[in-house]
């Protein structure tokens, strides 16, 4: 079964600040300087020397502030609201936590966590089936890591990506292929 970010367990991780200061990624790894903890920018970094020639690891967000995930947050949950209007609070936080993680326990607000795909030489995404941050509703469900309906390029390349980041420490949150993430609560638990 599957261990959703919203789930108790995950907020029964205790925290322990590590020090490590936030770091702009290399733009050869996140053109738009993405900003992490020091030791997942190492683990980054690490990961994407172990790709194959001509592919590359594209980071396209870090480090997000507690106000804009609280408004991805109510935007995804009105959305969901409008789709499930007699669902509880309880099963809308954890249909909402399939896609953004409630403010405390996201990675992102700790600059523990990356969204991110592969490119090729030119820059141009490879395909992973589904676009970054395409959400269940959107993806038919194609956005968790290991859905069926996706092509065999696809397959192969989040294989990649899971052989890559993983042998750096990195986890993945399932229900987004593109989420990678180090030292976090989640992290810790898995």
């Amino acid at each position: 079964m599957t261990i959703l970010l919203s789930d108790p367990r995950v907020r029964a991780v205790p925290v322990e600040e590590c020090g490590e200061p936030l770091v702009r990624l290399p733009h050869d790894i996140s053109p738009a300087g993405a900003l992490v903890r020091s030791g997942l920018a190492d683990r980054l970094v690490a990961a994407d020397r172990l790709l194959p020639r001509g592919v590359r690891l594209r980071v396209v967000e870090g480090h997000r502030p507690v106000e804009q995930q609280r408004v991805i947050i109510a935007s995804y949950s009105a959305e969901l609201r409008a789709l499930h209007p007699d669902a509880g609070g309880d099963v809308l936080e954890r249909l909402t936590s399939r896609f953004v993680s409630p403010v405390d326990v996201a990675p992102h607000v700790a600059g523990a966590a990356v969204d991110l795909t592969l490119v090729d030489v030119c820059g141009d995404e490879l395909d992973l089936g589904t676009p970054i941050d395409a959400t269940p509703e959107q993806s038919d469900g194609r956005c968790w890591f290991s859905a069926a309906g996706i092509g065999q390029d696809a397959r192969a390349h989040r294989t990649l990506l899971a052989r890559v980041l993983g042998s750096q420490g990195l986890v993945n949150y399932p229900t987004e292929w593109w989420h990678w993430s180090w030292g976090d609560r989640y992290w810790a638990l898995v």
